[in-house]
């Protein structure tokens, strides 16, 4: 049970926040890619568990990861684990002690925590825990407010709330290294933004989009479906540039109703370079436009470092583009540019889909992300449901259950090649690569059974709704 052997082979403890599952794996992967480590978990790993072990990895890493994911709580140098507290005692006493001397000091100044998943211990019980350890030759003074090291005991006592086990299932001991960035879910809450929308993504989804693709300093992100830019804050807190393109002209503009309840039309600052203004973030801020994303408005040799987005799915926000079913269309007589309101018509799922992975392969740079969420019907969906194009490779695929027949699916892709003239959209008008064969069919499915009341629910569980 011994954890390591040197200080070339230590392993590092994970404890990852027991919500949005099915994002921690592909946010931590995708931090690790970014320092060019690989994701290499040790004994017992199980993804849904809130504990890994990780390997192959050095303190720097750790701090790396730590300073960006907002899935993970802590971290910690691993000094012994085992199922039992006497197999932790056994593999601590095995731990090289060359590793722990710098840290137990007669100098230095310490104190030890201990934490329970699904169980909540007394306080008695957790000094007898403490005092368990006094085989560990710690030389320094215990300083329970400002120590120059902390350690931590963490016991697993399972997933299941309705079945607690008397003993933990796991126990690890080790150096507290760094937590995670949950503050920034507080911080960055749509609730406290200065401008809002009805289909505001929530902080914590913004971040965990900006980790799966990647974004870093200096890095320029787009959105192709800004609306009040929720995804651009995200990324602008890690330094890329950002800018982004709507087709509500409202909406950029910050105009029109308010989405706040007792607020019955939006201020005059009310828009998204306020919005970063707000976070100290103004200097990333690139511009956005009114644009339909299914028209080429970009010059062929513009590429961005990565592109997410929420795409409409027809319910809050329209799925509308530019155009016209007539044969011919003119504009008004009394038409003088800046007034003009263009005919707009239907904009299908599958074509914004069909959209999106073709603008993406055209205008991202090479190893360039793409991430965005597609809209499913639960009892139908499968994997080959998900659109390819032949430049872009999946990294993730994550879902996030909405109801029993309702969910959406978290899409992660990457550039691999230019695009070539041959190289289209695999054909989306089979039925193994598009969910949406029929834009009103899929609608009825995805929203089937919902009354008036439960829609509203199940809208919110979609987004955070205006507050």
């Amino acid at each position: 049970m011994a954890a390591t052997t040197g200080r070339s082979c230590l392993q590092y403890l994970i404890h990852l926040a027991q919500d949005n599952l099915d994002f921690r794996l592909p946010e931590i992967k995708s931090l690790l890619a970014l320092r060019g480590k690989p994701f290499r978990p040790c004994e017992n790993y199980k993804e849904k568990t809130p504990f890994w072990v990780l390997g192959e990895l050095c303190e720097e890493d750790v701090h790396g990861i730590m300073t960006r994911s907002v899935c993970a709580k802590s971290a910690f140098e691993l000094w012994g684990h085992g199922k039992t507290h006497c197999e932790l005692k056994t593999s601590l006493l095995k731990y090289p002690k060359e590793n722990m001397s710098p840290y137990t000091q007669k100098d230095s100044t310490y104190r030890i925590n201990v934490y329970t998943f699904n169980k909540t211990l007394e306080f008695k019980d957790r000094i007898e825990r403490i005092d368990a350890l006094d085989y560990l030759s710690f030389d320094g003074t215990v300083n329970l407010k400002t120590p120059q090291h902390t350690f931590c005991l963490l016991e697993d006592y399972g997933t299941d709330p309705n079945n607690i086990p008397d003993q933990p299932l796991y126990v690890y001991f080790g150096r507290w290294i760094a937590d995670g960035q949950r503050e920034l879910i507080r911080s960055y809450s749509v609730k406290n933004r200065h401008f809002i929308g009805n289909t505001s993504m929530e902080a914590c989804l913004s971040f965990i989009m900006a980790n799966h693709a990647g974004v870093k300093k200096n890095d320029l992100v787009f959105d192709p479906f800004v609306g009040t830019g929720s995804l651009l804050i995200a990324c602008s807190h890690f330094g890329a540039y950002v800018c982004g393109t709507d087709i509500d002209y409202n909406t950029i503009h910050g105009k029109g109703r308010s989405s706040r309840t007792n607020q019955k039309w939006r201020g005059p600052d009310e828009n998204i370079r306020a919005n970063l203004r707000q976070y100290g973030k103004e200097m990333t801020y690139v511009d956005v436009m009114v644009s339909d994303a299914s028209k080429r408005i970009w010059r062929t040799g513009l590429h961005f470092d990565a592109i997410i987005t929420d795409p409409p799915y027809g319910i809050r926000e329209s799925t509308r583009r530019t155009g016209s079913h007539k044969d011919v269309t003119k504009p008004p007589e009394d038409y003088f540019g800046e007034s003009h309101v263009p005919v707009s018509m239907a904009y299908h799922l599958s074509d914004i889909f069909a959209d999106l992975l073709t603008f993406a392969a055209h205008h991202l740079v090479m190893g360039g992300r793409l991430v965005y969420w597609l809209p499913v019907h639960s009892p139908e969906y499968c994997d080959e449901m998900v659109p390819l194009h032949p430049c872009l490779k999946m990294i993730s695929n994550s879902e996030q259950t909405l109801s029993s027949h309702t969910s959406r699916r978290l899409i992660t892709m990457e550039k691999f090649k230019e695009p070539e003239e041959s190289d289209a959209l695999v054909d989306m008008s089979e039925p193994c690569y598009s969910p949406y064969q029929g834009h009103n069919a899929f609608r009825e499915k995805y929203f089937s059974g919902v009354n008036k009341r439960g829609l509203k629910e199940e809208e919110d569980k979609m987004h955070i709704n205006g507050v």
